[in-house]
């Protein structure tokens, strides 16, 4: 039994006399972080989102992707990775977007078949999740999917399945969320009947981490092993039941097998040889820096794009993103890079020293402020860059203390029964007079002193008893002192919270030096974008606004970065804007710049990527999901359950299938080029099982790539049934092949998938909106 729970939060049990070693688990859809969670977590490569990923629209860079994240994890000594999540966007406001790849069933699959493949083949399991409806945040551990069996097959477990019988994963996560009725972890028709015995998946099914609730129902379902340990509901209970007869040993042989196949596969188990790990190149940044630019989506483009660096003598990089980039988002995804590139930096790379380059932020928009620079804190006991944290008693007395290292936030710290406070001294050096502002994150009651003023004081409490609510979005309060530039010695103290049922809290501190007001600073941006020669406006969200545990409930961009938008391209109509998010949000003012980039969260090496695209490098992505023109457009507004229960009552209409075609404002699959593309012939011979082939002419003046997609029309509805990247230089043609989704002619009818009647119209073109070509099969 020990073998079926972790020993610990992210490791198993091992077990020496049988040669098992102890498997290492970490997330990992944007680069495995390892065994650890906090502010000492090493780092590790920063990819770029799954949304960029999934833009590439290219089965082999997915592959590729995968390959160099598995060689990451093997050399951090990691075995299973926690990647890739499949679930769908369903609505636009999911608020975990960034870490699936697309609104449409069929790419998702072929672009997690891919990166599965890649991640297996250095060694590492990857592991398909959230098996299954767990498309959304709000509730997400207890709502009720009512998903109808033929949406269910078509739609929703397509790329789970994909995944299981083409890419050949090793392992499958179990939701939170229940799924008609049944709670994931127990639901033995769908981990049984459908995942283990109908598609012959002979991996592991593991838990999300304490969604198994329950001891005989998780067992008898298809679970295989329950995360995080050594506390679960299984161990001695289920040795009761299987004692009892409740719970049949065979059961338990069955799921002990498939953790030794899964240690064998990953090079854990003696005399089963490991494959082969690849080693991670020199070049990796490069790499990651090549996947950005394959996942930038160029929405717009009067012609300003690309810029010519000889004629940018002084350039005004504008937006809250120009200093606060968004590499990723937030929640378990969360990697901590050795660096991520600035907007400044990847500009200045490709632009020399020459160019006069200033630097704005406009508006501040941000919920939370930036950590603590190490640069500006000290000990005030030691003098060591960082903090003094110590835990004290009742009476005050300091029980025991520890230096740390600024850093996002701690955790966790470990609440002794003694402890009743938690205090944090550091000596700040401060830069500039005025109205400095200093943040803290966790619960309880927070006390900020700084000589010679008064107290401040602020109380935040959770509600709940959910340790992953705190852990992926804790809430922050912020005060604000006016003092002058030199060195102060700050204390902030800590009550803890203490109704709640794990012993544990986390804390962080943030900091925001002096700056002018709002208006003040949106004047001076739009100051420097009239003298310069081009305006660089970066905008976009970041991991508090995107995160997991919480869907977002609008989608307007935050603050005022819409009207810093429009009076920047007023004031320049050379204007370039680029988006930095994960998924889609509103843009009134598309038309009015003279360009409009879409980055996604590029990871560590992004904002190079954007550097190099602004240019001259090829922009290579086309949307994945639909970019509506408003929020009264979008066709799944609300991700709320009622009364527990998220009703599917859309059935497969989701994504580019809803929308109606007034309220797009950039259609699913459409990305542009630097140069323009003709559509020549398409032809399907013998049927659409032999494959589409399809001709176009580059009729530009530079090379490129151009992503043909192939969608079925039946009844008015559109499906994608296929893709493939062509590449030509200017005035030349080529011809590419598609090869259909096995079951592009196939629908789920009684129980069955059934060929559907013909004859269908077959629509090829760059975009669920341009489609050009047609061709009529049976």
């Amino acid at each position: 039994m020990a073998l079926l729970t972790g020993a610990d939060t992210w490791t198993l049990t091992p077990v020496a006399s049988a040669g098992l070693a102890a498997l290492a688990l970490s997330d990992g859809p944007v680069g495995p972080r390892g065994t650890s969670f906090g502010g000492d977590t090493p780092a590790s490569l920063l990819f770029p989102s799954p949304t960029s990923l999934a833009a590439a629209w290219d089965e082999e860079t997915a592959r590729q992707t995968g390959r160099l994240m598995g060689a990451r994890a093997r050399e951090m000594g990691i075995h299973v990775l926690l990647a890739p999540t499949v679930n769908l966007h369903r609505s636009p406001l999911g608020g975990r977007h960034f870490e699936c790849y697309s609104e449409d069933p069929l790419l998702t699959s072929r672009i997690a078949v891919a990166f599965v493949q890649g991640v297996q083949s250095a060694g590492v399991g990857a592991t398909v999740k959230h098996f299954v409806g767990n498309d959304s945040e709000t509730e997400r551990m207890t709502y009720d999917a009512r998903i109808d069996e033929a949406t269910l097959r078509e739609v929703y477990l397509a790329p789970f399945e994909a995944a299981v019988r083409e890419g050949g994963a090793w392992a499958v996560m179990a939701a939170y969320n229940r799924v008609n009725g049944t709670t994931m972890t127990e639901n033995r028709p769908l981990l049984t009947d459908v995942l283990k015995q109908e598609w012959g998946f002979d991996g592991v099914v593991v838990s999300d981490w304490t969604a198994a609730r329950s001891t005989e129902a998780t067992a008898l379902a298809g679970l295989d092993l329950a995360m995080p340990g050594p506390d679960g509901p299984w161990g001695e209970a289920l040795v009761a039941a299987v004692d009892d007869g409740h719970v049949p040993v065979e059961v338990v042989d069955d799921k002990v097998l498939r953790i030794l196949r899964l240690a064998a596969r990953t090079g854990a188990l003696d005399g089963v040889p490991a494959v082969q790990a690849p080693a991670v190149p020199d070049d990796a940044r490069d790499r990651l820096r090549e996947l950005a630019i394959r996942g930038s989506v160029l929405l717009r483009n009067d012609g300003l794009l690309p810029l010519r660096p000889e004629q940018l003598r002084r350039v005004a990089l504008i937006g809250p993103n120009a200093v606060r980039f968004a590499a990723q988002g937030g929640g378990s995804a969360h990697v901590p890079p050795e660096h991520v590139v600035t907007p400044l930096e990847g500009l200045r790379r490709v632009l020399g020293e020459d160019a006069e380059i200033t630097v704005h932020a406009g508006v501040f928009p941000h919920a939370k402020l930036l950590p603590l620079p190490a640069d500006l804190a000290v000990d005030p006991e030691t003098g060591q860059p960082g903090v003094r944290l110590e835990y004290r008693a009742a009476d005050g007395t300091v029980v025991t203390a520890e230096h740390r290292t600024p850093a996002s936030w701690w955790f966790p710290i470990i609440l002794a029964d003694e402890v009743t406070e938690l205090a944090v001294r550091t000596r700040l050096t401060l830069t500039a007079p005025g109205l400095h502002r200093l943040s803290v994150l966790g619960t309880g009651r927070h006390t900020l002193s700084v000589p010679g003023q008064d107290d401040q004081f602020h109380e935040q409490l959770q509600d709940g008893d959910d340790i992953g609510a705190l852990l992926l979005s804790p809430p922050s309060h912020t005060f604000a002192f006016t003092a002058d530039a030199g060195q102060v010695d700050i204390e902030v103290l800590l009550s803890p919270q203490r109704n709640l049922p794990y012993p544990v809290t986390l804390l962080g501190l943030g900091y925001e030096p002096p700056r002018g007001t709002d208006e003040e600073e949106l004047a001076a941006a739009v100051g420097a974008a009239r003298a310069a020669d081009v305006a660089i406006v970066l905008v976009g969200s970041d991991a508090d606004t995107e995160t997991e545990g919480l869907d977002r409930t609008g989608l307007a961009l935050p603050g005022r970065q819409d009207e810093l938008v429009r009076r920047v391209c007023a004031a320049n109509l050379r204007t370039v804007v680029v988006v930095n998010a994960g998924a889609p949000w509103l843009m009134p003012w598309a038309e009015e710049p003279g360009a409009l980039l879409w980055s996604w969260f590029p990871g560590q090496e992004g904002a190079a990527a954007v550097a190099d695209i602004l240019l001259g490098a090829e922009p290579g992505g086309r949307l994945p999901t639909t970019f509506p023109a408003a929020e009264a457009d979008v066709p799944i507004r609300s991700t709320q359950p009622d009364n527990g229960i998220l009703n599917y009552a859309e059935g497969d209409r989701i994504g580019y299938r809803a929308y109606r075609p007034e309220g797009v404002l950039f259609p699913f699959g459409h990305g542009l080029s630097y140069t323009t593309w003709d559509y020549v012939a398409a032809a399907v011979e013998g049927g659409i099982e032999g494959g589409i082939e399809v001709t176009v002419r580059n009729s530009g003046d530079r090379p490129g790539r151009e992503i043909v997609q192939a969608y079925l029309e039946t009844d008015g509805l559109l499906r994608l049934v296929g893709f493939a990247a062509v590449e030509a230089g200017p005035g030349h043609s080529a011809t590419v092949r598609i090869e259909p989704a096995p079951r592009a002619l196939s629908r789920w009818i009684d129980g069955r998938w059934a060929p559907s009647g013909g004859p269908h119209l077959l629509r090829i073109g760059r975009s669920a909106a341009d489609l050009p070509l047609t061709c009529t099969i049976d």
